[in-house]
């Protein structure tokens, strides 16, 4: 088991007003899952990838990730844990402007401390393994959406991190490009990397194999699928409509 969340509460407070984001989440998820995470805006799902991926800690309940309870930890201690453990995708890509892609891939091995040498040939690995490995020298301007995308994923490769947390990660994307951008997380998955992702878009969270719909803070579906959505498949699908 790679994450058990038990009763998990999370409450914000702002002087004499109080806003339940989460209430009573139980949630296991295994080693090599490929699931996503639905739900209308303020439905709770951004908070919960939040404390999935130790960026907050939840105000009641406890989170257990690869065996480690997470709530006792220290901020230092959750900063190890998300450099070991967890790779982030994000809409916005947050690539630094300034940086080609390859050194944007190697940041993250840089405050590992990876010996140079390593890091080059494993950022241009990640790259490669994204089909980008004639964009190295580019910078962030000079790729396109759906690369940039791919140049944040291989950014992720690079560290090998066990679990993969995306959100929105085709929201920013064309159908063609956010279909590339699936293909790579299938593929991952079927590496044995852990997925969880945040979606508004059915189409996209078809892609998973278990799709968890949050309402009001709570779980109110968990259901597996059947025939996971091959990626492409919705592009294509759309092409066929608009050719008729």
């Amino acid at each position: 088991m790679l994450i058990e969340a038990r009763g998990i509460e999370k409450v914000y407070s702002t002087g004499k007003v109080s806003v339940t984001a989460l209430e009573n989440i139980d949630l296991q998820i295994e080693k090599g899952e490929f699931l996503a995470i639905m739900g209308p805006s303020g439905s709770g799902k951004s908070t919960f990838m939040n404390v999935l991926g130790c960026l907050d800690k939840p105000t009641a309940g406890s989170y257990i990730l690869d065996g480690e309870d997470i709530a006792d930890k220290s901020d230092n201690e959750m900063a190890e844990i998300r450099n070991k453990y967890i790779g982030f995708i994000f809409q916005s890509f947050n690539l630094l402007p300034k940086l080609t892609a390859l050194e944007n891939v190697m940041l993250p091995l840089i405050y590992r401390g990876t010996p140079t040498r390593e890091r080059v040939a494993r950022a241009k690995e990640a790259l490669r393994a994204v089909g980008l490995e004639d964009r190295t020298s580019h910078l962030p301007s000079e790729l396109s959406g759906g690369q940039q995308q791919r140049t944040s994923i291989a950014r992720v490769l690079a560290g090998n991190p066990p679990l993969i947390l995306a959100d929105e990660p085709t929201g920013n994307l064309d159908s063609k490009s956010g279909a590339e951008v699936m293909a790579i997380f299938q593929r991952l998955n079927s590496q044995g990397h852990t997925i969880i992702l945040v979606t508004h878009d059915e189409d996209i969270a078809r892609h998973s194999q278990r799709i968890i719909t949050f309402k009001d803070g709570q779980i109110v579906r968990d259901r597996r699928v059947d025939e996971p959505l091959a990626a492409g498949a919705g592009a294509e699908a759309e092409e066929r409509e608009q050719a008729v």
